[in-house]
């Protein structure tokens, strides 16, 4: 159902329902939200790469389960552990890179939202399809895809329930790349394996500084990022920046 594979630093987090095309069940849910919250307070784990098995990334919840539980859809909206995965990884303080390999579709497409980093094969697609089930998202899609593509294509894809490819994804800015799909996990790996040779302390602390100056106006970002940058800086010594100065040069000689 869930996969965990560490490689060096990196936790390879796989969905892995393939018959069910990774359908987000309660079960699935939990297993996530605490896999994520379990690699969130492993100091040996730098990164995480969420992906899924099989030609789908998540087809979104469960609808053949939700439609025989009692609470009706509306346990869609709960924010329980056993529930909302999403929060999981939008609360953890490492980074989270969506190798997303083929559909992520309504709660799949905000599980991969609430990644800091995306990557796509050449066949994922998206699409946001609340509307044509006739419900209302509550894991943050309404608001957080309209913030990275804009509010007019936002509406676009939410109110007709329409696929993106990840050609058109690219170009519209919600994916960082679009790989073949022999390439997306070794794309995945060599930029978590980037992110993992920065010191631990500050991958986290500058993933937190754009997350929280994000959800300021632009001035109280600014205050924001300059008060937290002139705590954080106070305590480099001169010595310090001198060693990571030399390794910046050793690592570009190299690339």
């Amino acid at each position: 159902m869930l996969n965990v594979d560490r490689i060096e630093t990196t936790a390879v987090v796989t969905l892995d329902r393939p018959e069910a095309m990774n359908a987000l069940s309660r079960a699935l849910r939990a297993r996530l939200h605490d896999a994520v919250l379990e690699l969130s307070a492993d100091r040996t784990v730098k990164v995480l790469i969420l992906t899924g098995a099989g030609r789908a990334f998540t087809a979104g919840l469960d609808l053949k389960e939700l439609g025989s539980d009692p609470r009706g859809l509306g346990a869609a909206n709960a924010t329980s552990a056993a529930e909302n995965p999403v929060q999981a990884i939008l609360e953890c303080p490492k980074p989270v890179i969506g190798a997303i390999n083929g559909v992520a579709i309504t709660g799949g497409f905000e599980l991969a939202l609430a990644c800091d980093v995306l990557i796509a094969s050449t066949a994922a697609r998206f699409a946001d399809t609340h509307a044509r089930v006739g419900i209302l998202p509550g894991w943050g899609l309404s608001q957080r895809l309209s913030r990275i593509i804009g509010p007019y294509r936002a509406k676009e894809l939410s109110l007709t329930g329409n696929f993106l490819d990840a050609p058109t994804a690219l170009e519209w800015g919600l994916v960082n790349r679009v790989v073949k799909p022999e390439a997306l996990m070794p794309a995945a790996l060599a930029l978590a394996s980037d992110m993992a040779s920065i010191p631990q302390d500050t991958l986290e602390a500058y993933k937190r500084l754009i997350d929280e100056g994000y959800e300021l106006p632009f001035g109280s970002a600014m205050a924001h990022e300059h008060a937290v940058s002139s705590a954080a800086n106070a305590k480099v010594t001169p010595q310090m920046v001198e060693e990571r100065r030399l390794a910046i040069q050793a690592r570009g000689r190299r690339q």
